[in-house]
């Protein structure tokens, strides 16, 4: 069993996943658990939640370059203001494979390689949808979403990360996390083309249950991975998350319950 657990690196939290990329790795391990013997262990520091059987835990977000060099991932970007390497999360170690890689497509498109007796995640004939999916998802609403949700989760992240987190956001925005919210009628004006964003994914997947009809994929974990971070970030009780998930005749909280069953918190 142990030469086949394949390692899932996530950023430490107060209480569980809550960055939409890795959110969709970890649909992607819920499916494989529910249909296949691919089990995965998600590596993570989180305050509340003791997992005995992991070992190399994250302790804060400044440790991610130094852990997944030492696991011989490779970085994914680069830093905007400084052209020095980025390493980034999702990232994963097949033992089985010895592949060790991150990016939540990179990673997706590996399983199914690695993997081609499994549910795919991408099927040949769909790759080019799948991956123009998740283009048009971050175009249409990553702008409005970061400004808005970044310094939310300033309150989701654990302490030891709050600090990093803050700093290494100006980095990546040239703003601090303060500065991006939209104030007075800006707010009002960037949450109505929030909203717009929303329906403009809405209109492309029409009244399907999934992106596919009624076969979940990739580019279902790609939206969902927006909505939990939204969700979490907010909190249920806010009315931001009331409002997001009542758009569009509930299509939002719709997903959500439609992918309960592959998502691992």
């Amino acid at each position: 069993m142990a030469d086949k657990t394949i390692i899932l690196y996530d950023f430490p939290s107060k209480n569980g996943s809550w960055n939409a990329f890795v959110i969709r790795i970890r649909y992607e391990q819920k499916k494989c658990n529910k249909y296949c013997d691919l089990p995965i262990l998600l590596h993570q520091a989180c305050a509340e939640v003791q997992r005995p059987s992991f070992q190399n835990r994250l302790d804060r977000i400044s440790d991610v370059e130094s852990t997944l060099k030492a696991a011989g991932i490779p970085p994914t970007a680069q830093w905007p203001d400084s052209g020095k390497p980025s390493y980034t999360l999702p990232a994963i170690v097949d033992p089985s494979t010895g592949a060790a890689l991150a990016d939540s497509l990179v990673i997706a498109e590996y399983l199914d390689k690695a993997y081609p007796d499994k549910p795919l995640l991408m099927p040949s004939s769909t790759k080019a949808l799948q991956l123009a999916f998740e283009q048009a998802v971050l175009s249409s609403i990553g702008p409005m979403f970061f400004q808005f949700i970044l310094i939310k989760l300033c309150d989701v992240v654990n302490p030891a990360s709050e600090e990093y987190f803050r700093r290494s956001r100006v980095s990546l925005f040239g703003k601090s996390v303060e500065d991006l919210v939209p104030k007075g009628e800006s707010a009002k004006e960037e949450w109505k083309k929030l909203e717009a964003g929303f329906g403009k994914i809405a209109g492309w997947m029409k009244e399907d249950k999934f992106v596919m009809g009624d076969t979940v994929s990739f580019a279902d974990f790609v939206i969902g991975g927006w909505i939990i971070t939204s969700k979490i970030a907010w909190g249920e009780d806010s009315q931001e998350w009331k409002d997001i998930a009542g758009w569009h005749d509930g299509r939002w909280s719709k997903l959500v319950k439609n992918l309960e069953p592959y998502y691992s918190k």
